[in-house]
């Protein structure tokens, strides 16, 4: 038998309605995606433009529909999981039986279905505002306030942002009918567009306020006391609730976003939570060792001992003296990167000495001196010919 016959006749010939997850072909457990894209592919299979003249369709067009209508809404959902279509009786439903303009009917869902926009009536938060923070690497290590003044628009006033004249209320837009959408084309394939006439709100302003005419914002500027904690690195976005711009329509202002910057220190480098820094040693000081001093972002000096022999390029570590976290979980430490300093002006003294020292060398040469050497020769090799071995 053809299925569409089975449901047919004034209106639906069965004498109950269907189980609305069999109309979609959907089990009792599916989610809301599950459902939304079942009732998509019905939608469109059936929709009365692309079956012009066909009465099934229609109607499986609006029975599809109430099903979608009743199992995305969670509490009519429930109430039909839990009594069946008897369960719905007394709630606000779409007249699916005799709609004139399926347009109309169906609007709603088909906003929410197709990526439509849905009037928006009740009061809206004001827009989030954005900004950008330089600050120091020192306040970065330590956290600091800083004061920023801000300009913003914030709700009026006179008319508590809703833009209307003290003593009156907005009214419905009559061009969209409160929807603050308008659909427009003819066939299957139909555009929805922000009403013009109340930018989407659903509602317009017959008298306007005085002081903001309309808007129900005014510019202003803020002071602000950013807090800064200790740890924050590039890119680190701090909220500050309430701190945007006022709402348009009666509802809660916006927030503030501030993104940091720390800007580059002229003696530390900063790698996560580390700090690195160059230390130029001298020969002697690389030589025989001992105890040097070092900055730290924390102000003072400190002591830190160098092994005998320590080589240029060797990092030494100095546990916890770097970033804290933001988190407090753990400081980082501070990286020494030995440089080995060659004098370039030197006092006769100075020279002499370091000639006694290349005598001293020439005759007691050091076993990785020695190693490199002996590479040299080995490469350098005689062969038959005179020629070096490459």
């Amino acid at each position: 038998m053809d299925p569409l016959l089975f449901h047919r006749a004034s209106g639906f010939l069965m004498a109950s309605k269907r189980d609305f997850y069999e109309i979609l072909g959907v089990p009792r457990d599916a989610d809301g995606d599950t459902i939304k894209a079942a009732y998509r592919k019905l939608a469109m299979q059936y929709h009365p433009d692309r079956n012009v003249g066909n009465h099934d369709a229609e109607m499986l067009f609006k029975e599809a529909a109430e099903a979608y209508e009743v199992l995305r809404d969670s509490d009519k959902r429930q109430r039909f999981d839990r009594y069946g279509h008897a369960g719905l009786d007394g709630m606000a439903m779409p007249d699916f039986g005799n709609a004139q303009n399926i347009s109309d009917l169906f609007g709603d869902i088909f906003s929410g279905l197709f990526g439509g926009q849905r009037g928006r009536r009740g009061p809206q938060a004001g827009n989030d505002l954005h900004m950008g923070l330089e600050v120091e690497l020192i306040e970065a290590f330590r956290g600091v306030e800083k004061t920023v003044r801000i300009p913003r628009e914030a709700a009026c006033s006179q008319c508590q942002g809703n833009g209307c004249k003290p003593g009156t209320q907005p009214v419905k837009c009559k061009r969209c009918d409160g929807r603050g959408a308008i659909l427009q084309g003819n066939g299957f394939f139909r555009i929805q567009t922000t009403c013009n006439g109340c930018g989407g709100r659903g509602l317009t302003i017959p008298r306007p306020c005085d002081t903001c005419r309309g808007a129900g914002r005014v510019e202003e500027f803020q002071e602000l006391i950013l807090k800064i904690p200790p740890g924050v690195d590039d890119g680190v976005s701090l909220r500050h609730h309430g701190a945007g711009e006022g709402s348009r329509n009666g509802g809660p202002p916006g927030d503030l976003f501030v993104q940091l910057k720390v800007k580059k220190n002229t003696l530390f480098v900063r790698n996560g939570a580390d700090l690195h820094f160059e230390v130029p040693v001298s020969f002697s000081q690389a030589a025989l060792g001992g105890e040097i001093e070092i900055p730290t972002l924390e102000g003072k000096l400190i002591k830190q001992s160098l092994t005998k022999g320590v080589q240029s390029g060797e990092e030494v570590r100095v546990r916890g003296k770097g970033m804290p976290s933001l988190r407090g979980t753990r400081t980082g430490d501070l990286v020494l990167h030995v440089r080995l300093e060659t004098p370039r002006q030197m006092n006769p003294r100075q020279e002499e000495l370091f000639r006694e020292l290349a005598e001293i060398e020439k005759k007691h040469v050091s076993p990785h001196r020695k190693g490199w050497l002996d590479k040299i020769k080995e490469f350098f090799g005689s062969t038959e010919e005179g020629s070096p071995r490459v």
